[in-house]
C-alpha cells in the first residue's frame, strides 16, 4: 500500500464543518472515515504479515528472533506509520475516498 508522504504522524485538531461538506451530516462522515481506517488497517496488516512471513520458520529459538535485524526494521517502519485514522481522515478531506449513501 502505498502511503503519502505529506501525512502527518501526529493527530491534527480538525474544524468538524470540515467533514460535512460531501455527506451533509458528521457522523455519516465519521462512519466513512472509520470504514475506510478499517480497510487501511487490514492492507497494512496483511502487508506485514505477508513479509514476515519469510523469516519464520518453525524451529526458531529465542535467540534467533533477538538476532533478525532484518524483521526489526520491517516492523520499525510499519510502527512509523501513520496510524490508518489518520490516513483515512486525510483521504477524505482531499476528497480521495469514493462512497455511496445507502438511500441510492
Amino acid at each position: 500500500m502505498e502511503i503519502k508522504k505529506n501525512i502527518p504522524n501526529n493527530t491534527v485538531t480538525r474544524k468538524l464543518v470540515d467533514f460535512d461538506h460531501e455527506t451533509g451530516n458528521v457522523y455519516k462522515s465519521i462512519n466513512v472515515i472509520a470504514r475506510r481506517a478499517n480497510q487501511i488497517a487490514a492492507e497494512l496488516k496483511s502487508e506485514l504479515n505477508r513479509k514476515l512471513a519469510d523469516f519464520s520458520s518453525p524451529t526458531d529459538t529465542m535467540e534467533e528472533t533477538f538476532e533478525n535485524r532484518e524483521q526489526i526494521e520491517i516492523s520499525r517502519y510499519y510502527e512509523r506509520l501513520p496510524k490508518p485514522v489518520i490516513i483515512a481522515t486525510e483521504e477524505y478531506l482531499d476528497d480521495e475516498i469514493y462512497f455511496r449513501d445507502g438511500k441510492e
